[in-house]
């Protein structure tokens, strides 16, 4: 993947999404710039992988509309976890209200959807190089 940034010191996503197309071609994107990323089908189960591994996990990749526990809820419940975590939103179907408003409790971005690799992998890049 030319000029597209790779994953540095075994970095790990973790996507948080309950759409398996949306699983598929992320995880693959990811794997193949060198991420190892781990999966979350609702907010729920994020919650419950990140409270027994905060510290492996370098970014949230996480979409807003989901069943069991939406976006905005997991943000907060992940940030309460660890307040530092850098969490990056996606969606097709939210608002920029609240966008803006996790944007403004330190979200560290938006991506929306449909995702392209590219922009992504920039993204994840930037986020996770920022101090």
């Amino acid at each position: 993947m030319k000029n597209i940034p790779l994953a540095k010191n075994n970095e790990t996503i973790l996507v948080v999404d309950d759409e398996d197309s949306i699983w598929d071609f992320v995880i693959e994107a990811l794997q193949n710039l060198g991420y190892t990323v781990i999966l979350a089908g609702n907010g729920q189960e994020a919650v419950e992988i990140f409270e027994t591994n905060p510290g492996e996990i370098n970014l949230v990749f996480l979409d807003m509309v989901m069943p069991k526990l939406g976006g905005h809820s997991t943000f907060y419940k992940l940030r309460k976890i660890k307040p530092d975590i850098k969490i990056l939103l996606s969606s097709g179907y939210v608002s920029e209200e609240e966008i803006e408003d996790l944007m403004e409790q330190g979200a560290s971005g938006f991506i929306p959807k449909p995702h392209k690799v590219r922009e992504l992998a920039v993204e994840i890049r930037r986020i996770l190089d920022s101090a």
